[in-house]
């Protein structure tokens, strides 16, 4: 794969924000990555629901070829690698691949880790049995791009799994962290959802969906609406996020994950 110089990555006019963002955050992600990076089980979300629960990669993953979305620290690649899988994993950021390779390199894992965006990756069409993002893509790329590059990249039958915040919560979630956690107001309309700036964040753009327009995108792209997960928080839960309020996801789902299936 022929890779772009760092700082001349081109694509969507929100990408060069998102990424320098995430330059800036990266350090304060090293830790994460690796207690992700050595936990036997995977786990999910801002409150780490066990794959035993959420159940969102197959327990054999020999032989398939996969691709992560927007891979961040590459955790869910290392996952999936241990399963047996053949594993891409893509991201734009350079800082957090600097610490998934380092990672790679720490457990001996063997995968490939590339610096591309998920709204255009020089694959072949059909050339991945499974994709996934948690976050990366999910939230952080137009969906209007990366569902049909995605959709193209899998083979039929292929499955693609993706998890990011729920509509509920952002439509709950105040404009300043300095405001307080998730609260019982809807501050934001549900319909015509799709780009969120958030004032606390400039420069940064996320994406969020309906469920019927999920559903829409879904469909017109030959992905099949398999399950749909809303996270529930288990009892007692912490998480590192000041907007995240336990008690409230408790009662409410702060995630959701989509798994689909090309037809």
């Amino acid at each position: 794969m022929s890779k772009q110089p760092s700082g001349r990555l081109e694509g969507p006019e929100y990408l060069r924000g998102n990424v320098d963002a995430w330059q800036q955050e990266a350090p304060s992600y090293v830790a994460a990555a690796e207690h992700a990076w050595a936990s036997d089980e995977p786990y999910w979300g801002i409150w780490r629901i066990p794959e035993s629960s959420a159940r969102l990669l197959p327990d054999d993953m020999s032989g398939l070829r996969c691709i992560e979305l927007g891979c961040g620290t590459a955790y869910v690649s290392a996952w999936m690698c241990r399963r047996g899988a053949q594993v891409i994993a893509i991201d734009p950021t350079p800082a957090q691949l600097e610490t998934a390779r380092g990672l790679k390199r720490e457990h001996g894992l063997d995968f490939s880790i590339e610096e591309a965006f998920a709204e255009s990756i020089p694959y072949p069409d059909e050339s991945f049995d499974f994709a996934i993002s948690e976050y990366g893509a999910a939230l952080w790329s137009d969906p209007y791009r990366w569902i049909p590059e995605a959709a193209r990249l899998l083979k039929p039958n292929g499955q693609l799994v993706f998890l990011t915040n729920s509509a509920l919560m952002v439509m709950c979630a105040p404009d300043f962290e300095s405001e307080g956690p998730l609260g019982t107001r809807l501050l934001r309309p549900y319909f015509g959802m799709h780009r969120t700036v958030w004032p606390d964040s400039p420069g940064q753009t996320e994406f969020h969906l309906s469920h019927g327009d999920w559903i829409a995108l879904l469909r017109a792209n030959d992905l099949i609406v398999e399950r749909l997960l809303e996270l529930q928080a288990p009892p007692g839960s912490t998480t590192r996020y000041p907007w995240a309020n336990p008690e409230w996801a408790t009662r409410w789902p702060t995630e959701e994950a989509w798994c689909v299936r090309k037809t």
